[in-house]
């Protein structure tokens, strides 16, 4: 863990494509990549809506599997994260039809957006695409108002959860 300014960073490494084989990923300090994905039928949403906000960008690898339906569930019910001042945007490579009826299934909490296509490409700006599973790994980055990126919690492991009781820590 690399904690600079009071932000923080957390990379594991888990079963998956070898760093060299990943697009960068972007740093602390650093502007967010913006983005605009769909998230139903007639409605895209992007990044830059939120400006003024703080934005919690959570990012999954598959829709109805174990350990990503308890990420999403502790995420659901992390009280810290039902906050008038914070957006929260679920990032996984499946199609819009498939983010909202797994979004119903599980009372998901915040905006649940597709990657879909062009495949990952805001997976691979944020440097969580993993070409030999096909999908995002699990990444959570926290953007504040400005578009900055001031904490990152990244597990490159398609099987290993992330402690998500860093993202009480990083509103407060």
């Amino acid at each position: 863990r690399s904690v600079r300014n009071g932000r923080s960073a957390i990379i594991r490494e888990g079963i998956s494509a070898p760093p060299e084989r990943r697009t960068p990923m972007p740093e602390i300090g650093d502007t967010a990549p913006d983005f605009t994905l769909q998230e139903d039928f007639d409605t895209k949403v992007s990044l830059s809506d939120f400006r003024g906000k703080k934005v919690l960008i959570f990012f999954h690898p598959f829709s109805y599997t174990e350990i990503c339906e308890g990420e999403i569930c502790e995420l659901r019910d992390d009280g810290s994260l039902q906050r008038d001042d914070l957006e929260v945007l679920n990032i996984a490579c499946d199609g819009w039809p498939i983010r909202q009826a797994y979004k119903m299934h599980v009372n998901g909490n915040g905006r649940w957006l597709s990657d879909f296509w062009p495949h990952g490409e805001v997976s691979k700006a944020y440097g969580v695409f993993d070409d030999d599973w096909g999908t995002c790994m699990r990444g959570t980055f926290l953007i504040d108002e400005d578009g900055v990126i001031t904490h990152k919690l990244v597990n490159m492991g398609i099987a290993d959860r992330r402690d998500q009781s860093v993202y009480a820590e990083w509103l407060a």
